[in-house]
């Protein structure tokens, strides 16, 4: 059995900077081999770059990927470009994308042209869908990704969205193994709001998510679509979580634990 590069996604730390989630990463001894950082053009200088990748360098931990870019109507917006060289700053592998564009083919020419922005910088661009953003399905992503221009473009699997909005493991395979770049993962109960309580599918995303293996998303079904050895951003975004560890590293060193647990448990069958 061989586990993934995990990754201690931006989202398990909300309320820390992105120094304190570098540091929360590097702080586990032997511990979380990668993180993400969340960047906010706003208040990102070029001094939050050079501590985040002193701490990630300092104790070996790469940085998965930063987010989040959020495409809106209207022209190309320059903070998007921002995040991305935030992310070539920290030595990030990939950017997060969602958009809030109802327009497909704007949807991807904007991708089109972050992808080629962040080509020309090594890193790359990954779609994510769910029901609260204009790319509301697994099919509508891969129809805007199919786009000219799109070709570097990854799709972002978040297992959570990925069966709230009714897609089907088994979908995933008919998928070209490279338009996966990294995925995220973490467990929810079997059974979520209804499609039509976007406020409640946001509380859900925000702080319901459980540990891997701990609920009854087809988790087994999804990772054994997507390619064997694909990276994981853990993304348990969970008010329980964030309440019974307070302190950043306690709480980073905790969701190892159960992440470890896990995986050992949900890749066992495969491994048998």
């Amino acid at each position: 059995m061989t586990i993934p590069l995990v990754s201690l996604a931006s989202g398990v730390l909300p309320e820390f900077s992105p120094e304190q989630t570098a540091a929360a990463a590097a702080a586990v001894a032997a511990g979380w081999p990668a993180v993400g950082i969340w960047v906010d053009p706003a208040t990102w200088t070029a001094a939050t770059a050079a501590e985040v990748r002193s701490r990630t360098n300092d104790a070996g931990v790469a940085v998965l990927d930063v987010e989040v870019v959020w495409l809106k109507p209207g022209a190309d917006d320059p903070d998007h470009f921002r995040i991305i060289d935030a992310g070539v700053a920290v030595g990030a592998r990939n950017v997060l994308v969602v958009s809030s564009d109802p327009d497909p083919q704007a949807t991807a020419a904007k991708l089109g042209c972050l992808a080629d922005h962040a080509a020309q910088a090594g890193i790359r661009i990954s779609l994510e869908f769910a029901a609260f953003t204009e790319v509301r399905s697994l099919a509508a992503a891969c129809a805007i990704l199919d786009q000219p221009g799109c070709e570097q473009v990854g799709l972002l699997i978040d297992p959570l969205h990925f069966i709230r909005t009714g897609a089907l493991p088994d979908e995933l395979r008919a998928i070209a193994a490279d338009r996966f770049h990294y995925a995220q993962f973490c467990d929810a109960k079997a059974q979520g709001p209804s499609p039509d309580d976007v406020p409640a599918i946001i509380e859900e995303a925000l702080d319901l998510r459980l540990a891997i293996c701990a609920g009854g998303l087809p988790l087994g079904a999804i990772h054994g679509a997507l390619p064997h050895d694909l990276p994981l951003s853990i993304k348990l975004r969970s008010k329980a979580l964030r309440e019974a560890y307070p302190d950043p590293a306690d709480r980073a060193r905790a969701l190892l634990h159960s992440t470890r647990a896990g995986l050992t448990r949900l890749l066992l069958p495969a491994a048998a």
